[in-house]
């Protein structure tokens, strides 16, 4: 009797790789939806909703600045892992962090966007403590 052992087509380094790949492209979008954000409360930020008596009240323009210097560094972050550089490891988890952060404070203005945005970001903070760090020493670029 012959036993089978069902084999694995990647290897664990593969999918670190992966892992980190796909952390990396939900970061970028998590940065760009902030951005937009950041923006559409700079330019017109009589398009929200503002409720009344909330705890966290700020200036929505002041929102945005907050939301696009994130989405920019979350952008960074990003690039970053693609460079598989481990310093944007460190930021992207410190930055989807701020980013959770601020989206729930400002779920009364933009609940749909603030819900959207926290999940990326719980998937960015996933995927970069999940993946190992040799997946990030492996991919790094050698000298000759």
């Amino acid at each position: 009797m012959t036993s089978t052992t069902p084999s694995r087509s990647g290897t664990s380094g593969e999918v670190a790789e992966g892992l980190v790949l796909f952390t990396a492209v939900m970061l970028v979008i998590a940065g760009i939806l902030d951005i937009c954000r950041g923006i559409m409360a700079i330019a017109k930020d009589d398009i929200f909703v503002v409720t009344p008596g909330y705890v966290f009240k700020f200036d929505l323009a002041g929102w945005g600045w907050i939301h696009l210097i994130l989405g920019v560094i979350a952008l960074a972050a990003g690039i970053g892992l693609f460079k598989a550089q481990a310093w944007a490891r460190v930021l992207g988890i410190v930055v989807a962090t701020l980013l959770i952060i601020t989206n729930f404070l400002s779920l009364p203005y933009t609940p749909v966007w603030a819900i959207l945005a926290i999940a990326f970001c719980v998937f960015v903070i996933w995927g970069l403590c999940v993946a190992g760090r040799d997946s990030f020493v492996d991919a790094a670029p050698r000298k000759p």
